[in-house]
């Protein structure tokens, strides 16, 4: 992979809480911890060892990467922030807490980089 875009925002995703008890065994299958944090900018978010988010909650979170990426505003579809939403997974389990973060860099279509 040769990455030549420096993105416009730095999403982090944070595990808050769990809806059932207070551990995901027999719930989750990504093993999820309250505190585990991950990153990305246009790709999957992956935590400090490298491992990837629940493909499910992904689902649930590219949506809302590129409404923060066109201009967005998360508080609009129930974020408690222009750029912070709290979601839960889609088998119930897990809470996450999404955030973007401004690079300062050029939004990839404004920008012109595709000419």
């Amino acid at each position: 992979m040769k990455k030549w875009y420096d993105e416009e925002y730095v999403f982090t995703v944070e595990v808050t809480g769990f809806l059932r008890g207070t551990q995901t065994e027999h719930y989750c299958r990504n093993g999820e911890e309250i505190g585990d944090r991950y990153t990305c900018t246009y790709g999957c978010p992956v935590n400090a060892d490298g491992q990837g988010i629940c493909s499910k909650t992904m689902l649930m979170l590219f949506p809302l990467m590129e409404a923060v990426r066109s201009g967005g505003d998360l508080q609009n579809v129930g974020g408690d922030g222009t750029y912070s939403k709290t979601i839960v997974c889609p088998d119930g389990c897990v809470i996450f807490r999404l955030t973007a973060q401004k690079t300062g860099k050029k939004n990839f279509y404004k920008g012109k980089f595709l000419e």
